[in-house]
């Protein structure tokens, strides 16, 4: 069996914007270049994988049914953009809850892995936030790009391979 190339991708920030708590479709955008990307990650051969925390759910900001509807919708929205998400991760969990699976803890990635040969060192993690840069180096995941438009601290960025303004820009990083 061969090894799965996944590009990891976080949800909001990264695919659409993030509002706080995005949990209707009304209220999703996709951010400009997000399929534009994801189709070059799929012409490389690689999977795409999303892992989110959503602790609004945890919060009751809003329903596991909620969640799913927009789960289903944005999969939805791939689809007939020609892509395929493989899969979906999330935890549903509040910060204090102390679960295994909220970033930058390895849950989701060990989901993934559980159901999935995946070659993680030729995998990416992209993100928004250190949290989902420290997922990538809690998981052995060698590659990450962080995605920000504010000034950080220089300990902050030097955690990611890369840090660029948007998905768009990650064509430039992931070549093969």
């Amino acid at each position: 069996m061969i090894n799965k190339k996944v590009v990891f991708l976080d949800r909001d920030g990264v695919i659409n914007k993030d509002t706080s708590y995005v949990s209707r479709i009304e209220d999703f955008e996709f951010i400009d270049g997000v399929f534009k990307a994801c189709l070059h990650f799929k012409k490389l051969g690689f999977e795409i994988i999303i892992v989110t925390n959503q602790s609004g759910i945890g919060r009751a900001y809003f329903t596991q049914d909620d969640f799913n509807k927009l789960n289903e919708y944005m999969k939805k929205e791939f689809l007939k953009n020609s892509i395929e998400i493989l899969d979906v991760f999330y935890c549903p969990h509040k910060p204090e809850d102390k679960c295994e699976c909220r970033k930058p803890k390895t849950g989701m990635i060990n989901q993934a892995l559980n159901l999935y040969d995946i070659d993680l060192k030729n995998s990416w993690m992209i993100g928004d936030k250190i949290t989902d840069i420290e997922l990538a180096i809690n998981s052995n995941i060698k590659n990450s790009i962080l995605i920000s438009n504010t000034p950080m601290k220089k300990e902050e960025k030097s955690l990611s391979n890369f840090v660029v303004n948007s998905l768009e820009e990650t064509i430039n990083i992931i070549k093969e």
